[in-house]
């Protein structure tokens, strides 16, 4: 079992819930937790030199590293194991904020629960992301999931019960929607008298689902995911829970929890049915489309840094959904680009609001001024971050937002072309003006913030950054850069998902 890579993705997490639970100083959890971080994000460049050769040396498969071990035979539950390029994007994305969330919980309030709650956070998160059987994927998902009421609750701030409550009702709301779906799938996941699976590979291959089950379980699937994903209307629970929580946990919840929802929509509802997302993704479209604006024009109106942020991650996070809907590969990269980007700039954006307000005990814009002058390290980050938010060339956030929009405008002209309506393309270019918005609200914190008079003279006395925030920082704007000036790597590693072979059936 130990013989393959993926596994040790869940086995040192377990190491490190272990190695805390016999911690018995502040200095040898924070040790744990960096080397054991530390060790994720070496395992995940060796998987990922290791999955660029074996496609080099001519592997074609789906998926790599491919294994199962029986855990339930009556119902051929098994502990499936796999990975694509996508899979493999979204291990580096969690590794790394996992890495850098444990340096922005450096001096964190009863550290030993908090990090065995974080760790097995991260647990599910990393089960997720290698699991193909639906069952095993969805247990890692709910033992993602559940941590975040405690976290939440015991460590956030401001109306963290209600917060913490409202997050864990919608979400187990949007996880029951996700079960009946996931039912439905294995029960019409082979043909007749051939046995049912739960393995992602299987189903995809036997194509049994009947079109009228596909109309029915994928609304239930995508909604089941699009929930954790903030998708309109089902977003609520999102800023809330984000204003409340605890830095790392703010940087873990937008950064990785949030792509759960985005890889699930893309892994289960659209690869498994693929007739019904040509049919029904319209409607998903549209709300997906009101996400992006509403997400936007809310964080505009906001002067909170937090609640500013996590409409932005509505907005950012309603662009991934978006441009899954377009089915088309070049649309699909770009949600995957931007799921990285935005997992990366989102957890800058709430290790520097953590930051800044663990110093001047205020996260309102409007009470603020001047941080430029008295904390340049972090205000220079944070200008780094709005502009990757805003979509400045050389940051992540250009490349991924403009390979969608270049697909979801060949999208919409062929539709439009073709006669089949103007839809995707109206909301292609409704998506388009969403940058306009973000530019407002992000100019407009960074010129309260950062630039004017200083309101308040003791924040005149505050100190910048420590070597530990400098670290964490520092690392996360490494990530966005490389992704803005290298973004051939991470395309291409993203496209060799795409096989003709996977995605015949979406016609792309």
């Amino acid at each position: 079992m130990f013989s393959n890579i993926l596994i040790y993705f869940v086995v040192i997490p377990l190491l490190m819930l272990a190695g805390v639970g016999l911690c018995r100083n502040v200095r040898q959890i924070r040790a744990v937790a960096v080397v054991g971080s530390t060790a994720l994000i070496a395992l995940s460049v060796v998987l990922l030199l290791q999955y660029l050769d074996l496609r080099q040396a001519g592997e074609a498969g789906p998926m790599l590293f491919c294994d199962s071990w029986s855990w339930f035979a009556p119902l051929n539950i098994n502990l499936a194991v796999g990975v694509d390029g996508i899979s493999i994007a979204m291990i580096l994305l969690s590794s790394v904020i996992l890495f850098t969330g444990s340096f922005a919980s450096w001096t964190i309030a009863q550290p030993k629960e908090f990090f065995l709650w974080l760790i097995l956070l991260s647990t599910g998160v990393f089960g997720f992301f290698i699991s193909v059987d639906l069952f095993t994927m969805f247990m890692f998902y709910e033992v993602a999931l559940i941590p975040m009421y405690l976290l939440i609750g015991v460590w956030g701030s401001g109306r963290k019960n209600y917060s913490a409550m409202k997050l864990t009702l919608m979400l187990m709301g949007g996880s029951a929607f996700l079960m009946l779906g996931l039912i439905g799938i294995y029960y019409h996941s082979a043909p007749a008298g051939q046995p049912l699976t739960w393995n992602i590979l299987e189903i995809a291959s036997h194509n049994a689902i009947p079109h009228g089950w596909q109309n029915f379980l994928f609304p239930m699937t995508f909604v089941g995911f699009g929930v954790l994903g903030a998708m309109f209307p089902f977003h609520t629970w999102s800023p809330d829970g984000h204003a409340s929580a605890p830095t790392a946990v703010s940087m873990l919840h937008a950064g990785v929890l949030m792509k759960l929802g985005g890889y699930g929509c893309f892994r289960v509802a659209i690869y498994l049915m693929p007739q019904a997302a040509h049919e029904l993704a319209w409607i998903f479209l549209i709300l997906t489309g009101v996400s992006v604006v509403y997400g936007a024009f809310c964080a505009c109106v906001k002067t909170d840094l937090k609640y500013i942020n996590a409409y932005s991650s509505v907005s950012h996070c309603g662009l991934v959904l978006f441009a899954i809907l377009m089915l088309n590969t070049t649309a699909m990269t770009g949600a995957i680009m931007q799921m990285l980007s935005h997992g990366l700039m989102t957890a800058l954006f709430f290790a520097l609001i953590g930051m800044i307000y663990g110093r001047t005990h205020t996260r309102e814009i409007t009470q603020m001024g001047g941080m430029m002058q008295i904390m340049p390290y972090l205000s220079v980050c944070y200008v780094i971050a709005g502009m990757a938010s805003l979509g400045l060339p050389g940051l992540s956030g250009f490349v991924a937002e403009m390979t969608i929009f270049v697909g979801s405008f060949k999208a919409g002209m062929a539709d439009f072309l073709s006669g089949a309506g103007s839809l995707r393309l109206v909301f292609t270019i409704i998506a388009c003006c969403s940058i306009v918005i973000t530019a407002v609200y992000i100019l407009r914190v960074v010129g309260k913030l950062l630039f004017g008079p200083v309101h308040d003279d003791h924040h005149r006395t505050l100190t910048d950054a420590t070597w530990w925030e400098r670290f964490s920082t520092a690392a996360l704007i490494v990530c966005v850069a490389a992704i803005g000036c290298f973004p051939n790597f991470f395309v291409n590693l993203i496209k060799t998902t795409f096989s003709p072979e996977i995605f015949a059936a979406l016609g792309m």
